[in-house]
């Protein structure tokens, strides 16, 4: 089996019908603890892992198991998510592996924070990687999160190697991420991963700003506008010239 039913962790919530997380209809199990801290983050309060409930990997399959034959019909399955979930990476890898074995696509929404060693032991049983890269540039990358670039192209370099597909998910913030070098730059740098297969451009939002006023955090960007759908094609456009035809 290869695989603890068993084994805990904690889970801060899950959700059912998603549409916007991989293919087809989904549900989401968003695990918690996050080791990055984003300026613009809309989940606060998936930041500390012991707000989570702890629940095993049997557990968790059951509740995922009780949607199956939606994922059937709509080509959809499971999609892991966070905070950020690579922080738990025993726990993952088993409900990512109990996933597939019940012939259940598995998702996983991500920023990358793991080392090549879990890396190599999560994305074996990862049907379709969400990998977050909020920015090529190294200085603002860490401005923006508290945390460095490079376990997010250590996981991309793995997938690469895995040929496991995946996905970037890029966040357009206004007078933060949308500098036209820095996106020209990380448009150039994604010409050499051949596994990425789709580029989504998300535009900033504050719908989670009330989480941090809730959680007494100061939240620095109550003043930011979201972007314009056109600026978001744009920028979309400029990445997605990056993709290799497969």
């Amino acid at each position: 089996m290869g695989y603890d039913l068993n084994h805990k962790g904690r889970v801060h919530s899950f959700f059912t019908g998603g549409m916007v997380d991989g293919p087809g209809i989904r549900s989401v199990v968003f695990l918690a603890g996050c080791n990055l801290r984003c300026k613009y983050c809309h989940n606060p309060d998936t930041w500390q892992m012991l707000r989570g409930d702890e629940m095993t990997v049997g557990e968790v399959l059951d509740e995922v198991l009780k949607y199956k034959s939606y994922y059937k019909f709509s080509g959809g399955g499971v999609t892991l998510s966070g905070g950020e979930p690579m922080l738990q990476a025993r726990y993952l890898t088993d409900i990512l592996a109990a996933c597939r074995d019940h012939g259940i696509h598995t998702t996983l929404d991500t920023s990358g924070s793991a080392s090549r060693a879990d890396a190599e032991k999560i994305l074996a049983h990862t049907s379709l990687l969400l990998l977050d890269i909020k920015t090529i540039n190294p200085e603002l990358y860490f401005e923006l999160t508290k945390v460095s670039l490079e376990k997010t192209i250590g996981v991309l370099d793995v997938a690469k190697e895995m040929d496991v597909p995946t996905w970037i998910r890029f966040v357009l913030v206004p007078g933060i991420t949308d500098d036209r070098e820095d996106i020209k730059n990380l448009a150039e740098f994604l010409r050499g991963y051949d596994n990425v297969t789709n580029i989504e451009v998300l535009p900033f939002h504050k719908n989670g700003e009330y989480k941090w006023q809730d959680l007494k955090i100061p939240y620095e960007l109550n003043e930011t506008e979201p972007p314009s759908m056109t600026e978001v094609r744009e920028v979309e456009d400029l990445l997605k010239g990056s993709m290799i035809t497969r």
